[in-house]
């Protein structure tokens, strides 16, 4: 059946993404992604420090190739390494972070809000931050955060959303943490832009220009029809006739 074949390739996926996640933890692993080509399976890894993965000569690279190629039995991988130019914009890593707080014995609410605003600050249009397990005393509960703009479901929210998760272990228990972030070049289908007076009214000065100078080119035209001389009209007929009329007058 092919549904097996989706959910074992998920199976693998899931397993290969918390095996990196354990051995690149000190780098700040913040995420992968595979693509099945013909020369093999390419595993593209953003982490924070890219020096700590490669090692001197490439060494640490190549033994985590040979094991992920042998743990999870994948088609000749190769892996490639690219910086997180912004962390705070990682949800993976940012849950990471916060899980790591909520560990060394800060305040959830405390750990939570701070880092909501480092997020938010770092130009993201919209955070929530998920809080669940043994928070505060022996009964689990749950706390959320939310600033900015944030979709929850729909095709839109898969798209421009930034999902991270990780689990801190405190003595009461274990706590899960849920990060997401919409980020600053993520397009809204619901974002609108309003067009300021000043475009109006440089518009409309433009046009008022364009009329004056139509009518100084019109007097223009006018003046030099005045310059003008007239033209000169000839009469035609006898010179007797012209003379005769004027004795008549006289």
């Amino acid at each position: 059946m092919i549904e097996k074949l989706f959910v074992k390739e998920g199976i693998k996926k899931v397993r290969l993404n918390e095996h990196f996640e354990k051995e690149l933890d000190r780098a700040g692993y913040g995420g992968m992604e595979i693509k099945r080509t013909p020369m093999g399976t390419q595993i593209t890894l953003r982490v924070e420090k890219p020096g700590m993965i490669i090692g001197k000569d490439g060494r640490k690279i190549k033994k985590l190739t040979e094991d992920v190629q042998r743990r999870h039995e994948l088609d000749n991988p190769q892996l490639d390494v690219q910086t997180i130019e912004v962390p705070e914009l990682c949800a993976t890593l940012m849950a990471s972070r916060l899980a790591k707080l909520i560990e060394r014995g800060w305040h959830f609410r405390r750990a939570g809000r701070s880092m909501l605003q480092r997020i938010m600050e770092s130009g993201a249009l919209g955070c929530e931050i998920v809080m669940s397990g043994k928070l505060k005393g022996p009964r689990g509960r749950m706390e959320k955060m939310v600033d900015g703009y944030i979709k929850h479901c729909g095709e839109v929210a898969e798209e421009m959303v930034d999902r991270g998760y990780a689990i801190a272990k405190v003595k009461s228990g274990t706590i899960g943490v849920q990060v997401w972030i919409v980020r600053p070049d993520a397009e809204r289908p619901d974002a609108f832009r309003i067009i300021k007076k000043e475009r109006e009214e440089e518009a409309e000065a433009k046009v008022e220009e364009g009329e004056e100078e139509e009518g100084g080119e019109e007097e223009e035209t006018m003046e030099q029809v005045e310059d003008e001389p007239e033209p000169e009209v000839e009469v035609e007929g006898d010179d007797s006739n012209i003379n005769s009329k004027q004795q008549v007058v006289k």
